[in-house]
Parts: C-alpha cells; structure tokens; sequence
C-alpha cells in the first residue's frame, strides 16, 4: 500500500490527484497555508482536509512512499526539506502521473489553444462508448466528478499543458508524460512571463515533438503553419497524421458535420471546434472507436466548461462565457459565434488579465483579434497589474494594440456593469471571455441583468 504525501495540496489538480490516488487505495495526506473552493469542500468530503493549515514537517516520515510537489511551494518548504534530508522521492504532479502510468497507453493533447475541448471531446467519447480509461484535464466536464483519474485503467488521456511544472522545475508539464500518441491543435505565442521569446516558445513544441519516441503517433493541426514547419523538421521520426477542418454547415443556428455518408448535428460550434472534432476523431480511431461510433457520441458532447460555454439564452439573445484570453483564442471565439450567428449582433467583452495580456510589450499580438465583433469591449483592473507587479496601462496604448478605434475600453467593474445594461437583450450576442473574474462579477449577476431587460 502506497503512503504519498502532497505539498500544496490545494491546487485545482493536485487536490484532485489527492482524492483519485485515495480513491485507488493509497495512504494519502497532505498539507497547505490556504485551501480555497472548491479545493477545500472536495478535500473535506474526501476525508482529506489538513486539519490545520500550514506545513508541519512531523508528518514527514521515513514511511512515506512519495511526496508530490504543488506549484507554489518554494524551496525553502520545511516539508519539502525533510523530505530530501530523508530522501524520499519528490515528484511534479506530471512527473508523478507518469509513474503511474509507465505500463499504460499514454495519449496527450497539446498545442496552445483548444487541446482542453479536444481532451474534453475524447474523454466524451470514450466514455459513451464504455471504454475504460485514466484520465487529466483542465476543466470541469459534465458527467465527470473529477478532472483527474488514475486507475488500473489501460490507458491514459492527458491534456498537456506547455506551462512550468512546478516553482522548481521550468520544465513544461507536457514533456514528463512521454506518449506513445499526442495530438497538437497549434502555436501562438503565450506565457511571455516564462518563454519571453516566440521562439523560445516554440522550441518547446519542438523538443515535446523530438523527444517522442521513435514510430509514435502524432496527430496535428497542418492548417497552423507554425507547428506545421515544427512538426517537418522535428517529426521525421514519428507516424504523422494531419488534420484540417472537416466537411461541415450551418442551418438555424446549428452545425452539421459530414464524415462520408455520415452525417450528425453537432451542441458546439465554430470553425475552431471542428478542427477540435477532427483531432479527437483521429485519437479515437486510433484507440478504436468505429466512425460511427464517434459520430454518435460526439453530437452530444456540450463543450467543457467555459469553453463558448451557453449561460443564458432568452429568444434571438444568448449570452456565452469563454476562457478565451490568447490573441488566437479570442480571435477564434469571436468568429464562431459570428459564422453561426450571422444575423445578430456581436458584443465581445475580453478581460485583461494574464501576465502576457496585461504586458505592454504583448499588446501588439492582439492586432485585429476582436475586428469580427460589433461592439469591442476590453477591461482590465489595477489590481490584476499590481498583483503581477506590472506598470500601468494607458487606454491608447491597449487601442493601438488591438488596432480598433472604437475599442471600448473600461477599467472599473461597475462601469462595466452599466455597459453591460446597456447591450440590447434581442438580435444580440453576448460574448463574455477571460480567465479571470471581469472584476468579481459572476455570471449569475449578467444572467439577471438580461432576466431583467
């Protein structure tokens, strides 16, 4: 029986690596200095919330199997400590997921933006289909309890983030799991705080595509040229699959997709996401899902959370909630709802609020991105570039940025508030995108704005 040992336990995956390995039936425990939601109900229900928050090297022992390292404990960590002085094993959670998962078929699902939904697809998929399998994803799926899964299970879907394992360890997550199939969606330059070159990001991808093994699948996007010029040079030695945008159209507001003579009505939407379909096709192929099958499956598969995610819809006006926050992602998002709405008005709001976004020096990667909608809107907060320990921005300089001249741009959440009072509830689209919070406004708070229009 295994004794693991968390530090910084309350991570949105490490908790719930926490919970599946308990689940599996090791000895778990663990330790952190704040536990937020939904970390801390998930951990109490599971038997699993420290008692007294902080660290206390005492629970540190020579019994103990494994330590598994959060993101934000730093070297100095008295657990972390006693654990080396002990020398007991200390592990990233990728690093720790591929222990568990040597003997396992490993699949992992990268690329800069859309390899959550394209996770999210396959996991979709399998499991209509009865399939049995492990699983790592970085976003709330219905019909899954967890975002993390580790079993007996034969084989394992990672999504492979390109961010830093751990504080420690500058390493991205992506290149620990070692597949014997990957799929990549794209590249656009993220992240600047870590890879402050665009082609010091893209040497990433090359070295997850070099590092695979010789006769490996990889499955990836040919429309992006960037990865498409990384992948022939660095996949010479890998079975190649391209893929593009399948066969598909629009009527009423929905989107068909065609495989032959197969044809089946899709929940999602956007060029983007059928990029994402073929991608997950392709991977269930490979893992044995007939055409059919996946086709079936698929048509009922809603997107992950926060992904063109539908919050509120009242006759000719729906409002969409999106993690887009990269020039490409809100590129794309902003052109799905246009193409499937072509008859209704678009007003997109973006949130500033990752390091890349809210640096002067990254604005220029946002040129035209919003161009597609009606109405622009950009927010951003001081205390979103406090906390990052980022200058101010100027209004003109966020503008010239984005290359739009009626950009809107607001600063305060209650001025936002009133803007969005203002978005007429009929013929319109409301299209909210940020990985943050817009200032501490919930969804609930939008809803009943346009409840009340």
């Amino acid at each position: 029986m295994k004794k693991i040992h968390f530090i910084a336990m309350g991570g949105s995956v490490m908790h719930q690596l926490a919970i599946t390995l308990k689940n599996k039936g090791y000895t778990v425990t663990g330790s952190d200095d704040e536990i937020y939601e939904p970390a801390h109900t998930n951990l109490e229900k599971a038997g699993l919330l420290p008692a007294v928050e902080g660290w206390h090297p005492e629970k540190i022992t020579p019994a103990i199997d494994a330590v598994i390292l959060g993101m934000h404990a730093r070297s100095e960590n008295p657990e972390l400590q006693k654990a080396r002085s002990l020398h007991i094993p200390v592990y990233s959670f990728p690093e720790y997921i591929y222990e568990e998962s040597k003997q396992k078929e490993r699949v992992v699902v990268g690329g800069s933006h859309g390899k959550t939904t394209i996770t999210s697809m396959i996991l979709h998929v399998l499991k209509q289909c009865g399939k049995d399998f492990d699983y790592l994803v970085g976003a709330q799926l219905p019909g899954f309890e967890y975002s993390v899964k580790i079993s007996d299970a034969p084989v394992i879907i990672c999504e492979g983030d390109e961010y830093p394992a751990s504080a420690m360890q500058k390493i991205p997550k992506f290149l620990f799991y070692h597949p014997q199939m990957a799929a990549l969606s794209g590249i656009a330059w993220d992240h600047i705080n870590v890879f402050p070159t665009f082609e010091n990001y893209v040497e990433q991808f090359a070295v997850f595509i070099r590092e695979m093994e010789p006769g490996a699948t990889l499955i990836y996007n040919s429309l992006d040229r960037e990865l498409a010029k990384v992948v022939e040079k660095e996949g010479k030695h890998l079975q190649l699959i391209p893929y593009k945008i399948p066969e598909y159209h629009i009527e009423n507001g929905k989107t068909m997709v065609r495989f032959g003579d197969l044809t089946t009505t899709l929940e999602v939407f956007g060029s983007h996401n059928l990029e994402n379909l073929l991608a997950a096709k392709l991977v269930c192929e490979k893992l044995g899902i007939a055409e059919k099958d996946f086709l079936r499956a698929i048509s009922s598969f809603k997107g992950a959370s926060k992904r063109l995610e539908k919050v509120f819809e009242s006759g000719d006006a729906t409002l969409y909630r999106d993690f887009a926050h990269a020039p490409s992602k809100v590129k794309a998002s902003i052109h799905a709802v246009k193409e499937q709405f072509p008859g209704r008005r678009l007003t997109a709001v973006l949130e500033l609020h990752t390091y890349s976004s809210l640096n002067a020096q990254f604005l220029p990667e946002y040129h035209d991105a919003m161009q597609e909608a009606d109405t622009a809107v950009v927010f951003f907060s001081s205390h979103a570039l406090s906390i990052k320990h980022l200058p101010d921005l100027s209004f003109e300089m966020i503008r010239e940025g984005f290359h739009r001249a009626d950009l809107h741009i607001i600063n305060k959440s209650e001025d936002l508030k009133s803007f969005i009072n203002l978005v007429p509830a009929h013929h319109t689209n409301l299209l909210m995108m940020s990985s943050g919070s817009f200032g501490n406004i919930t969804m609930d708070e939008m809803i009943k704005r346009w409840q009340e229009k």
